[in-house]
């Protein structure tokens, strides 16, 4: 069985350059983060090789360039989602 990992990100453009690293965990921890998102219906955007970049980060350090792309397609996505619920 797979060991679960997640990370969470935040980005501000008036105070950021790039997406931050708001918190990130294997194990119990993903779980946790997993729940959180799910508590505060936050969408869930399943990528193992961005999310295994992304545990390697420091919390609030900004991603890295090469992974700016990655995360865009998730930003991307996610107002999408936002925009089905009609949030």
């Amino acid at each position: 069985m797979n060991t679960p990992k997640a990370a969470a990100l935040k980005y501000d453009s008036s105070s950021n350059n790039a997406p931050k690293v708001l918190a990130k965990g294997k194990g119990k921890i993903a779980e946790a983060i997993i729940a959180k998102a799910k508590e505060y219906d936050i969408p869930l955007f399943a990528n193992e090789a961005l999310v295994e970049s992304l545990v390697g980060l420091e919390i609030e350090s900004e991603i890295p360039a090469e992974l700016y792309q990655a995360v865009v397609e998730v930003f991307v996505w996610l107002a999408k989602a936002d925009a089905k619920a009609g949030k």
